[in-house]
């Protein structure tokens, strides 16, 4: 019987030993075997990919992130996911096995700082140089290729600033150029876009967030094709960084009812951005509601859905009057992060962080996620805030 993947959500690690529906939590360092000879047996088996039920030791994982893989596996169509302690700790690994001294990598603009930061200040200490590019002009990408490209870093929606790239397009210019394709795909999650299917190497996502949900677990998944596997798998070995059982755990439960949290994000979501596109003070809402905008087609054309993450921007000259509108907030708190189960605000300045896109002194940017709150309790949160606005 065919299943959607809905329903494999809820119905995935299933434990047959203790009949529990919830995998157990296993923690080890060291894993013990009957003789040399099965030990030997089951490191051939690693070696050779094959399907396994336990690690050889722990600093590889456990029966628990082994479950957590297979959901994921699932959810990206996937030839194989690597775990990671954090989200970012996952970007840290596809920039660090897929690239080499004297490469060049090609980063949208608009990516999470931290990533530019990695750019920045470690891969140049490799010979690595790191070109950013325009992410509404898919010509500025492809003008700075040279032979010297080896990776093309797309973060979509962009980080804060919600830009939508034509992904298709970004895809096929690797392909013609022999360029690997790594995409954060966080905002989106794989249950609303797939990169690996639309063509992508790598799908990156903060399993942090939407994954788990509950604003209670730290985690990064990195799913690739079979392209890259042995490129990725050698440096995840050598690294040694780990995804610990409990918080695989924390993440398996939060997958369960990724779907059914997703789509009262977005409904809540729909209804804040209806409100939030009237207000005067509000000049634009970051997040793709604009039909015929390009935004919104990008969007359209790749994702069957939108998530509870968006930022506005107010149009004053008063900064104080802006943070002042955030902190009267009762229901939004104010905190790094996103896509648990409460709503967030947070004011950004992002004029030292991008080169293509600025915004005028009168312009500030406010990020919001939307949680799973009342959203009527929210809309007069909002109003009662906006007031605050000079």
């Amino acid at each position: 019987m065919k299943k959607s993947i809905n329903t494999l959500l809820k119905h995935s690690s299933f434990n047959k030993i203790n009949r529990s529906a919830n995998p157990a939590v296993v923690r080890a360092s060291t894993i013990l075997f009957d003789s040399m000879q099965e030990l030997a047996s089951h490191e051939k088996k690693i070696q050779k990919d094959k399907p396994i039920t336990h690690y050889a030791y722990g600093r590889y994982g456990s029966q628990t992130t082994i479950e957590l893989q297979k959901i994921v596996k699932e959810l990206e169509q996937a030839h194989h996911v690597f775990l990671h302690s954090t989200g970012f700790g996952s970007v840290s690994l596809a920039l660090m096995a897929l690239c080499q001294s004297g490469d060049e990598v090609l980063v949208s603009d608009n990516v999470y700082y931290p990533t530019r930061e990695i750019a920045e200040k470690l891969l140049p200490k490799y010979n690595i140089n790191t070109t950013y590019y325009d992410p509404n002009n898919i010509k500025d990408l492809q003008s700075k290729v040279t032979k010297k490209t080896k990776l093309i870093f797309v973060e979509n929606p962009g980080s804060i600033t919600f830009e939508f790239q034509d992904l298709k397009e970004i895809v096929k210019l690797g392909k013609k150029n022999n360029i690997t394709t790594v995409m954060d795909n966080t905002w989106g999650t794989p249950l609303y876009f797939k990169p690996l299917s639309l063509g992508f190497d790598v799908s990156i996502s903060s399993a942090t967030k939407y994954l788990s949900g509950h604003s209670d677990a730290m985690g990064g998944t990195l799913a690739v094709n079979k392209k890259t596997y042995n490129r990725v798998k050698l440096c995840d070995k050598l690294l040694g960084s780990r995804l610990s059982a409990d918080e695989a755990y924390l993440i398996i439960r939060g997958a369960r009812t990724l779907d059914v949290r997703l789509k009262a994000h977005s409904e809540n979501t729909k209804k804040i951005v209806n409100f939030l596109k009237k207000q005067k003070k509000i000049k634009e809402v970051l997040y793709p509601h604009k039909l015929g905008s390009k935004n919104f087609k990008m969007w359209k054309k790749y994702y069957s859905g939108a998530t509870g993450l968006l930022s506005i921007v107010i149009k004053t000259k008063s900064k104080a009057s802006v943070l002042k509108f955030v902190n009267k907030l009762e229901l939004f708190g104010i905190g790094y992060s996103w896509g648990g189960f409460e709503s967030l605000a947070i004011y950004h300045d992002i004029s030292k962080s991008r080169n293509f896109y600025k915004f005028r002194k009168d312009e500030h940017l406010v990020r919001i996620h939307v949680g799973l709150e009342d959203p009527q309790d929210l809309l007069a949160d909002l109003k009662n805030s906006l007031k605050y606005i000079k």
